[in-house]
């Protein structure tokens, strides 16, 4: 049983961004709303105010029946609604006839309670309210809040008459318009506000992707630029160069070959400065990435505190650990549900430690994963050591640890 629930933890939620945990734990707390507020408006006031009477005994047991299904099918059409308002999807056609249907047969049963007083005024008056909760939650959803307040208004007045058509009580006028009042409202707030900010948060979650994708295009184009300014020129000359030796060749001069060598050495060079555009943008600056982890996690709603007391670290040294924090910060983002995360740089005896520390322990065994094995990679090169798992006394933190010497690399530089 704890492996079953272990695994449906994985998959309905470790796996899922942010705001598909929200969207998630808001859907689950409609599904259980509906069943506790509309029983729990019907049942404790109706067992209380019922007659023992067997027509009454059989009509609120019709009426709980009646209101069970409701629940269940405003459970089962939560979703639809939802995505009708998000706009994922067109609500199915005909998705109100049995929620309608259904609300019309709890009306008509807590009419006759009422008509036949077999049951409390006000228990027919909460009575009222619980039927009025499944239909509402749903009608609010797919409808605009003009035509569902109008909508609920006239149904209000409805009621308050056919009530006091069958039991003749003036006040149970005001109580039972009051009680419709406060099923709208309610519904409006429950569902409606939710649904509001659900879609708020899916379009900011939108626009970070969009940024992201952005980000991502604008250094493509830097990256562009910077291989077109250093192979345009060059290419243009070689492209010169290499018809003039054609021509002197055909001419039979012998300044062909003086052309065709510096053809060789513009190529050469063109060469050497394409793999120092290619090097420069593959190296990761440290001090840029420790200011960029600390960003990207503040705005992921981590708690990150970063300490570098290491300055002047050779440009090697500083590649590798930098990509360390980049793939660091991107575990953290996606592998646990961290609230705090600690980055530490600091010299100790001729080695250079970075830690990275967070409470977001991930679901696999630490140290695995093609990430850690291209960060242990490039460590090598710098003869530098990874570890990785997890530690605590509740086993509850994660932390990353890369160790490189400074006396293989030239040492720590003024």
């Amino acid at each position: 049983m704890t492996g079953r629930i272990r695994r449906w933890q994985q998959r309905q939620w470790r796996e899922r961004s942010k705001a598909e945990r929200v969207e998630l734990y808001t859907v689950v707390s409609w599904y259980v709303s509906v069943w506790v507020f509309s029983l729990g408006w019907l049942l404790l006031p109706l067992v209380a105010g019922l007659g023992h009477r067997p027509v009454a005994v059989a009509l609120g047991a019709l009426l709980v029946l009646v209101s069970v299904l409701q629940c269940a099918v405003s459970n089962r059409l939560t979703r639809p609604a939802l995505d009708h308002y998000l706009g994922r999807a067109r609500l199915p056609a005909g998705a109100h006839r049995v929620p309608a249907a259904l609300l019309g047969s709890a009306l008509a049963l807590v009419l006759a309670l009422s008509a036949l007083d077999a049951a409390d005024p006000m228990a027919v008056r909460w009575a009222v309210a619980a039927v009025l909760l499944p239909f509402g939650l749903l009608y609010g959803l797919t409808v605009p809040v003009r035509v569902f307040l109008r909508r609920s208004a006239v149904l209000a007045m409805l009621l308050s008459g056919a009530v006091w058509l069958t039991d003749g009580d003036g006040v149970g006028i005001l109580v039972t318009g009051l009680m419709a009042a406060f099923q709208a409202v309610f519904a409006l707030l429950a569902c409606r506000a939710g649904a509001w900010t659900l879609a708020v948060l899916w379009e900011a979650e939108r626009a970070r992707e969009a940024e992201a994708r952005l980000a991502v295009a604008e250094e493509r184009l830097r990256f562009g630029r910077d291989l077109h300014d250093v192979l345009g020129r060059n290419l243009s000359v070689i492209s010169l160069k290499s018809e003039l030796a054609v021509q002197l060749a055909r001419r039979g001069r012998p300044e062909a070959v003086e052309q065709m060598i510096e053809v060789q050495r513009i190529a050469q060079e063109s060469q050497r400065e394409v793999r120092a555009v290619v090097r420069g943008y593959r190296e990761a600056d440290l001090g840029a990435e420790l200011a960029g982890a600390q960003g990207v996690l503040a705005a992921a709603g981590i708690d990150c505190a970063v300490r570098a007391e290491a300055p002047g670290l050779p440009a090697e040294v500083q590649s590798a650990l930098g990509w360390v924090v980049r793939e660091a910060t991107t575990n953290v983002l996606r592998h646990g549900d961290a609230g705090r995360c600690d980055v530490g740089l600091t010299v100790r005896e001729g080695h250079v430690v970075l830690t990275v520390e967070n409470d977001g322990v991930p679901d696999g065994p630490g140290g695995g994963g093609t990430g850690l094995a291209g960060l242990r990679e490039r460590l090598a090169a710098v003869d530098g050591t990874l570890r990785a798992g997890v530690v605590g006394t509740g086993r509850d933190r994660f932390r990353l640890v890369a160790d490189v010497p400074l006396t293989q690399v030239g040492g720590v530089t003024s």
